[in-house]
């Protein structure tokens, strides 16, 4: 194997930080009755800022296997062990995963464990892709990207119902998940997950459509990006007068517009630090994202397994705030603390040269 090692993008790595730290800003309130709205998904079909942090994160998984693999097949590495890497790594995404919902499970007092997640599907979408980026050309990884938007758009639609709990995808998934799915409808008994293994297929077309607009990004092909991206949007809008945008479901209208403003980021990011040489700011976060995901995420289950959650929030900003500002600011302040809190933490590795692989 080559010594030479792919180029990093600065951009990537802060885009990739920006995105974790958003997730870490809407998953962590201070109070989920009182969040200002754009910092909520939409509750079922929509499409909020909040519904752009996940798909852009899978985007950047492919952007990433695109700068990262890409270069080793066009140098003619030996493909087996990069594909075992990326295989090994995968499994230890998902794992990582079924360990965070079994702490959950602890913390929280769940009535029943959950199998699929956010890392769950990172992992088996970036397991798909990566191989993709190794054994195909990238006419048939646009062939596998309109594959799988046109026949999950038909999958969904033969489905004849988008409703919650009552669509093919969420039916297909309590059939095979059983009640270890994210929510259960009390009154139907039915099971919904929007990380399930069907809506999957959606995720696995956005991170796919990464991995293309990586390929542009390492080729200096930015005019492919902008035209690439006002295209998927136009074609998502105009998608989403026949099927929703539903973040739930990963519907393919979802898919195009989130992916259309992903590639606009990604370029807006490339020349505004790669070639202007702006600050990258979130690069800590980015060189740490499942690191400082998964870590959070541990230590916010530590704090409601010990019961302190709620009085630390009611303490430090709830009592003395919601007199003066009303109980949505201190919902704010409090997760915005734990973002700084997190930025910290990150800082204080990448200033070490500490970065977490798994």
């Amino acid at each position: 194997m080559s010594a030479a090692a792919p180029a990093r993008y600065a951009s990537v790595d802060a885009l990739r930080g920006v995105t974790v730290a958003a997730m870490l800003l809407v998953n962590n309130p201070g109070d989920w009755g009182h969040v200002y709205a754009p910092l909520l998904h939409a509750q079922w079909n929509g499409c909020t800022p909040t519904d752009l942090i996940f798909p852009m994160f899978l985007f950047i998984v492919g952007v990433s296997s695109a700068l990262a693999l890409t270069p080793r097949v066009e140098r003619g590495d030996e493909l087996s062990p990069l594909a075992a890497t990326v295989l090994k790594r995968a499994l230890r995404i998902f794992g990582l995963g079924l360990l965070l919902h079994l702490c959950a499970l602890w913390a929280f007092d769940l009535a029943h464990y959950r199998i699929m997640g956010v890392l769950q599907r990172i992992g088996l979408c970036f397991a798909a892709v990566g191989l993709l980026a190794l054994y195909t050309r990238p006419r048939t990884q646009w062939m596998v990207l309109a594959a799988l938007l046109l026949g999950y758009a038909a999958l969904l639609a033969a489905g004849g119902t988008y409703a919650p709990f009552e669509n093919i995808a969420s039916r297909i998934d309590h059939a095979v998940l059983g009640v270890h799915v994210y929510q259960l409808d009390a009154a139907s008994g039915r099971g919904h997950d929007p990380e399930g293994l069907v809506s999957t297929l959606g995720a696995l077309a956005t991170t796919l459509l990464g991995l293309r607009a990586g390929d542009w990004l390492r080729r200096g092909q930015l005019r492919a990006l902008w035209i690439g991206g006002a295209v998927a949007m136009a074609a998502g809008y105009a998608v989403s007068l026949w099927q929703p945008f539903n973040k739930n479901l990963w519907t393919p209208a979802y898919v195009l517009w989130t992916g259309g403003i992903a590639c606009w980021l990604l370029g807006a990011f490339h020349v505004l630090i790669d070639r202007r040489g702006w600050p990258a700011l979130g690069r800590a976060f980015g060189v740490n994202a499942i690191a400082a995901y998964a870590g959070s995420a541990f230590m916010l289950y530590a704090l409601a397994a010990a019961g302190w959650l709620e009085p630390l929030y009611r303490h430090a900003f709830a009592d003395w705030m919601t007199p003066r500002f009303g109980p949505y600011l201190p919902s704010l302040a409090y997760a915005l603390a734990f973002v700084a809190l997190w930025w910290g933490v990150v800082r204080w590795l990448d200033s070490r040269r500490i970065h977490f692989k798994i």
